[in-house]
C-alpha cells in the first residue's frame, strides 16, 4: 500500500529515468519500487482539468483514451484509438503524462 508523503505532490519526474518507465513497462499492476510509486502518485496528483483518463468503451475487452475538461462535461476522446488490452491502454496513458510533465517523449 502506498503510504502518503507530504511532498510526492511535488515530486519532481526526471526525464533521464528511463528505468522507471521500463519498470512500469514490464509490471503495470505492480508490485512498484518506491521511485516509480513516487513517479506515478506525481502523474496522478495533477489537477483534473486536462488529466489524461480511461473511457472504457465495451466493460473489461475496449478502451480509449479521453482527456477531462470542465466539471459535468463529457470527457474528450484524444484520438481514435480503441485498445483491447487494459495494460496497452495503460502505458498509453503513461506515456502522454510523462510526456507532459517532462515535455520529452517517451520513446522505449
Amino acid at each position: 500500500m502506498f503510504r502518503y508523503w507530504e511532498d510526492t505532490a511535488i515530486y519532481p519526474i526526471d526525464p533521464e529515468r528511463l528505468d522507471l518507465a521500463r519498470e512500469f513497462r514490464s509490471c503495470i499492476r505492480g508490485p512498484h519500487s518506491e521511485d516509480l510509486r513516487f513517479l506515478l502518485h506525481r502523474m496522478r496528483a495533477t489537477q483534473i482539468r486536462g488529466k489524461y483518463a480511461l473511457v472504457i468503451v465495451k466493460p473489461f475487452k475496449e478502451w480509449r483514451i479521453g482527456r477531462i475538461t470542465e466539471r459535468n462535461q463529457p470527457i474528450e476522446a484524444v484520438d481514435d484509438r480503441i485498445f483491447d488490452n487494459l495494460d496497452e491502454a495503460e502505458w498509453a496513458v503513461f506515456k502522454l503524462r510523462w510526456k507532459d510533465l517532462t515535455g520529452q517523449d517517451l520513446n522505449l
